[in-house]
């Protein structure tokens, strides 16, 4: 029988955790470094490139200090389910794809402490069987190691099963490629352009291109 996997990336993707992000950065920076308070956009910028050094375009120093992590660490466990948000449509897209027989996960390059605090907050863990971290890698996306633990867990068979990496920047859909499954660029969440297998620019949307190319698979 079929399997059908349908990975999302977090940050962008499911939820909108952009303004409690930009505060926590910038309590470190200003309480650790006294530095000036950044833009959400630019923090948001930042996490979205795909090369780049964010210990110093946070925090103006080539590596992060370990006191300036556990102060960042200590704050967004507070902050981080202050203001984050679902966004529109992701709940019924969930709902719809579990209740067709998805199987759903989260591969998200943020830690999994945080990661699960704010799915579980929001309601939304329940959907997932696997919540994954760059803390549970040793190498986080584009690498396609989080992909393949989902994979591997549910004994994905490419000439049987279809997978799918759903995420908002350039590292998602490269893990994609890099793990042999479709990728779908989502266009509402941190970034509107991207290039995956598909592009979409709303959640429900989602459903429709995976359960038709399952339709089409089994025809």
């Amino acid at each position: 029988m079929m399997q059908r996997i349908v990975i999302f990336d977090m940050d962008g993707t499911l939820i909108d955790s952009a303004t409690d992000i930009t505060l926590s950065i910038n309590y470190v920076r200003k309480h650790h470094y006294g530095l000036d308070d950044l833009s959400q956009q630019f923090v948001v910028d930042a996490i979205n490139a795909s090369e780049r050094n964010l210990a110093f375009l946070f925090y103006e120093t080539q590596h992060y200090d370990e006191q300036a992590k556990a102060l960042f660490e200590e704050h967004y466990h507070m902050q981080c389910i202050q203001n984050v948000r679902v966004y529109q449509g992701i709940s019924d897209a969930l709902h719809k794809l579990h209740s067709q027989g998805c199987i759903l996960g989260v591969a998200t390059n943020a830690p999994s402490k945080f990661a699960k605090r704010m799915l579980s907050h929001l309601h939304l863990s329940d959907y997932f069987t696997h919540i994954i971290g760059a803390d549970n890698v040793q190498f986080p996306k584009p690498n396609p190691e989080m992909l393949q633990i989902h994979l591997q867990h549910h004994g994905f068979v490419a000439s049987r099963d279809r997978a799918w990496m759903i995420g908002d920047n350039t590292k998602d859909m490269d893990a994609a490629r890099n793990a042999n499954i479709s990728s779908i660029f989502a266009t509402w969440g941190f970034s509107e352009d991207g290039i995956g297998d598909y592009k979409v620019a709303h959640p429900l949307e989602l459903s429709a291109i995976i359960l038709e190319e399952i339709c089409d698979a089994t025809n």
